[in-house]
């Protein structure tokens, strides 16, 4: 499993330049709200995912009256090697992604090399906010582990963006429009298959988590919704041309998919309490950890950012020592207070590292 031994971070957020060394095992970020350590698990995250996690322009990133950011981390591979990734940013919007020095050809073929899954209190926007937010995580979990899936949602979203130019055009040309169809509709079917297999395996793990972190017995799914169930996508789109060129833009397509999360076959976003909501969503990015690791073949790196936030001091014991076992892979966890973290992090393993960050320094506590 990759292993992050050492990250450079300069002109990320409000940190201006640090070299951390970690934990194989678990590492402990604390501090006050406002201090950094959301920024230090968001570069951990970019440098796997080439993105913010938390859906930001790049242009967000810079560290005040900075005009570029950069990213670097040495990692331990599953085969035993050691290698240097890095990342570099610009405000002209230039990015460079380099593996060994080696810049990749694209950057997208770098996603899924350092699997890697994240739990933050922003997680409740996919309850709160629109089909947007699900469909990023869908698509975040689905693009590691599955390189074509990436390809066939990035073509679709290319020739989306051409079919709405078109749209927009005075006369648009029917030959072009029905070639524009043809290729969303074959691109569209393998991206649907893959979000309702994604979701049928998501479910009963979510399920189990759900209930071993709440200990009550409602029952919790995912409901996949999308326009593939309404037969071919070419033929849709077809019959609703006159439409989208009023609009001037596509209104049917996998670019419209949901997924509803339920309880007791309700949507949980109006039938769950706050609490139900938080343990549905922490239950799915475990999920989504168990399913990354028996797709590997080793566990990902786990983010957990003021995981507090979300769950009581023993339902969080309760859920590290579910995944902290033999085969766990390096975790990352934050917290506002170190004594809380110590108390249950001490009692799970000896190989651990303390961080504590002020204004964006950080330093490695003594135990």
């Amino acid at each position: 499993m990759p292993v992050l031994k050492k990250i450079v971070v300069q002109d990320f957020r409000n940190i201006a330049l640090q070299e951390l060394v970690f934990s194989p095992n678990i590492n402990c970020i604390s501090g006050n709200n406002g201090e950094g350590k959301t920024n230090l698990i968001d570069a951990i995250y970019y440098l796997s995912m080439t993105k913010s996690a938390l859906g930001a322009s790049d242009r967000f990133n810079f560290r005040y009256g900075t005009d570029a950011f950069a990213i670097a981390g040495s990692y331990m591979m599953p085969n035993g090697l050691e290698s240097r990734f890095s990342v570099s940013v610009t405000s002209d919007g230039e990015k460079k992604v380099k593996r060994d020095d080696k810049p990749y050809k694209r950057v997208s073929e770098h996603v899924g090399v350092l699997p890697i899954v994240l739990v933050s209190p922003s997680d409740i926007s996919m309850v709160s906010e629109s089909g947007e937010e699900r469909r990023r995580f869908m698509n975040a979990v689905l693009s590691q582990m599955e390189h074509a899936y990436l390809d066939n949602v990035q073509q679709y979203n290319r020739y989306l963006l051409q079919r709405n130019r078109l749209l927009k055009s005075p006369d648009p040309d029917p030959d072009l429009m029905d070639a524009f169809d043809a290729r969303l509709s074959a691109l569209a079917a393998p991206i649907a298959e893959g979000r309702r297999s994604l979701a049928e395996a998501l479910a009963p793990v979510v399920q189990a988590y759900y209930t071993e972190l709440s200990g009550g017995r409602e029952e919790v799914g995912i409901e996949y919704r999308t326009d593939a169930d309404r037969g071919e996508l070419a033929a849709q789109l077809k019959a609703c041309r006159d439409r989208d060129r009023a609009l001037k833009y596509t209104t049917v397509g996998v670019q419209r998919d949901d997924f509803l999360f339920t309880m007791n076959g309700y949507p949980i976003r109006k039938c769950g309490s706050q609490g139900q909501q938080k343990s549905f969503l922490v239950s799915l990015k475990f999920a989504q950890y168990e399913i990354m690791k028996e797709s590997y073949g080793f566990a990902p790196i786990l983010l957990l950012d003021d995981l507090f936030d979300k769950l009581d001091m023993n339902r969080v014991s309760n859920l590290l020592s579910m995944v902290a076992g033999a085969d766990f892979g390096q975790i990352f966890l934050s917290d506002s207070n170190k004594v809380r973290l110590a108390g249950i992090v001490n009692a799970l393993t000896d190989d651990r590292s303390y961080f504590e960050t002020v204004d964006g320094t950080f330093t490695r506590m003594e135990e």
